[in-house]
């Protein structure tokens, strides 16, 4: 039983446990869209890559029940590659480890790719399932949703032919979204011409790592410690305390996740050194004293390295760890009539400063357009008044509730029926895809649903495993009672 494959319901997890040796970092989908192509093969159904990358597959209406409104299944076939810092995983090559304790699975040392992995294996069950009665099915299952929803932007217009879109994205069972904020990609970058460092110098690598990082729109109301933002506070007093300079900045790595690991290389006179060192212990000491509660492995230290040829100019140091500095991150308002729901927010995701080129990437996030635009604009005067040039793309809409939507009614019904409890209506903060494709296909009845699932986009990323069975039961249930047309 310690191998996933064997849990129950077994289509489901035999279908994931598929999918985790299928290599699908976001950016890199060839592998498992020729997976998911020659699944769709055996199994029997039609199916094909669109001009977007998605996988569309079809699945005709058992006899009898032509007539019923057709649904979309919907996940997305990326994953977030998140790793350890002592892995050694290759996400374009490699296989996810996976194993079973207390009730999750998880991963060893990576992210496990439940998020969307479960959501591709239900449909893919489904799909396969000779003696599930329904109406007609079609399954889209898109590409590089966590970089930027390239694969919903993307999608043509006329493509689907359903009535009802079940999005199966949601990462708590028993709660059922109706909404979701928008998002949209900001990115900084400059151009700088590298100065000569002092050849009496010394260099120090600072490295602040073990943050529990997270889910930027999930887990962004937590307080969690972003590994950018805590640094800039360190290096701003090393500059004005020790004499140092800006050699190089790396942290984080994905757009969508809040950074837990960012690495500085400083340079300083020699006799500044030990005052330096001394600094961050001092910062170790109120970094854990500050997230007390929240965080509990943060690591900071110190380490001797050979100085480098080349540094930032000090004029452009000072913009850049001041604008960073400055820029906001974290929740900025909560929804005034959900306020227990976040609606506008900024992941401060990646920074990269090295070899005469600074970029920044942020991820901002609302469930108002305007809002959403006020933010954006927040960021783009911070990082112009460093000198950085910023562009935005893959914006996407927030999707407007919709209570009165005949599918989830009846997904509410049918869960009462099978579990005895009401279901819980919810908007999330996360960015969902349903809002692309709304905008596409601005008839369709949609809701979203998922087993549960916690710590996505990390390597405590974990996946509930006696959520799945009911997830799936009543999936198919729900399938089976569409209305008519």
């Amino acid at each position: 039983m310690n191998e996933i494959k064997n849990l129950a319901p077994e289509c489901v997890w035999r279908n994931f446990d598929a999918l985790t040796k299928v290599p699908r970092p976001s950016g890199h989908l060839a592998q498992v869209q020729q997976f998911l192509l020659d699944f769709a093969k055996q199994a029997g159904v039609e199916a094909f890559k669109d001009p977007a990358q998605n996988i569309v597959m079809r699945k005709a209406a058992t006899a009898g029940m032509e007539d019923r409104k057709g649904v979309i299944l919907q996940a997305h076939m990326d994953m977030v590659p998140q790793k350890a810092p002592e892995s050694t995983h290759n996400f374009e090559t490699d296989p996810i480890e996976t194993y079973i304790e207390d009730g999750w699975v998880k991963a060893k040392g990576t992210t496990l790719g439940a998020d969307n992995g479960l959501g591709v294996a239900a449909i893919m069950a489904i799909m396969e399932d000779k003696t599930l009665e329904h109406g007609p099915i079609e399954a889209l299952i898109t590409a590089d949703e966590e970089t930027g929803m390239y694969g919903a932007n993307d999608l043509p217009e006329g493509e689907l032919n359903g009535d009802i879109l079940i999005n199966l994205d949601s990462e708590t069972w028993g709660k059922f979204v109706i909404g979701s904020a928008g998002g949209i990609n900001v990115t900084a970058t400059l151009d700088y011409k590298e100065t000569e460092t002092d050849t009496d110098d010394a260099a120090v690598r600072i490295t602040l790592k073990g943050l529990k990082g997270g889910h930027s729109g999930l887990e962004i109301h937590e307080g969690r410690g972003n590994a950018n933002k805590l640094m800039v506070r360190f290096v701003r007093e090393a500059i004005a305390e020790c004499e140092a300079r800006l050699a190089s900045w790396h942290g984080g790595n994905m757009r969508n996740a809040i950074p837990f690991k960012a690495e500085v290389v400083l340079t300083l006179p020699k006799e500044n050194v030990d005052a330096l060192k001394e600094l961050v212990e001092d910062w170790k000491e109120d970094f854990t004293d500050e997230y007390k509660g929240i965080e509990s492995g943060i690591e900071f230290y110190a380490e001797d390295v050979e100085t480098p040829k080349t540094e930032v100019p000090v004029e452009i140091q000072d913009n850049l760890v001041n604008a960073i500095y400055a820029c906001h991150d974290g929740v900025i308002r909560m929804i005034p009539s959900y306020p227990d729901v976040v609606e506008t927010s900024s992941n401060l995701a990646i920074i990269d400063i090295e070899g005469g080129k600074a970029l920044i990437k942020a991820l901002p996030r609302s469930a108002r357009e305007d809002m959403k635009d006020y933010v954006t604009t927040m960021l783009e005067s911070c990082f112009n008044m460093a000198g950085m040039k910023v562009e935005t793309a893959g914006s996407y809409g927030g999707w407007d509730p919709n209570p009165d939507s005949e599918i989830l009614n009846l997904l509410l019904r049918t869960y009462k029926e099978l579990n005895g409890t009401d279901g819980i209506v919810q908007v999330d903060h996360a960015g969902l895809e349903c809002s692309i494709i709304l905008g596409k296909y601005p008839n369709l009845d949609v809701v979203s649903m998922g087993p549960t699932m916690r710590s996505p986009h990390t390597t405590s990323e974990r996946a509930m495993i006696e959520t799945v069975e009911p997830f799936y039961e009543l999936l198919k249930k729900a399938l089976k009672e569409v209305p008519v047309k």
